[in-house]
């Protein structure tokens, strides 16, 4: 259920996503998850890697900064109302607040995987498991 979660942070102007998404493929590091969040002068991409170290050398090589965070991944039925009833609702209930979240998805499933940031990942890994 624990992710490392990779977050960048970058210059908001041209060619810094490039840059980074460059920076990772070079280091044969592939992508399964990325969020881009963005403000005027600075943009946070959070992403989920086959290799954590290789891309945090990699990115700190190319002169970025970054740092490694603890998220939960939770798979849910990939159907309506699923990621409330699953998620959000348990969650509230117990007492965990939720800071962000992403989805993604690969392959045509039957379920999807949700990345959360929350403020007590032992107590969500609890309530979800």
């Amino acid at each position: 259920m624990n992710a490392p979660q990779i977050s960048v942070f970058l210059e908001n102007r041209p060619g810094r996503l490039a840059h980074l998404l460059q920076v990772l493929a070079a280091a044969e590091v592939n992508m399964r998850a990325l969020s881009v969040a963005d403000s005027a002068d600075f943009g946070i991409v959070r992403l989920i890697v086959d290799d954590p170290d290789a891309a945090m050398k990699a990115i700190h090589a190319g002169d970025m900064t970054a740092r490694i965070t603890q998220v939960l991944r939770v798979e849910v039925p990939d159907e309506p109302g699923a990621l409330e009833r699953a998620v959000v609702e348990p969650l509230a209930e117990a007492g965990v607040n939720i800071e962000y979240m992403y989805a993604y998805g690969g392959r045509l499933s039957e379920t999807a995987i949700v990345v959360l940031k929350v403020d007590d990942l032992e107590k969500a890994k609890q309530t979800l498991a």
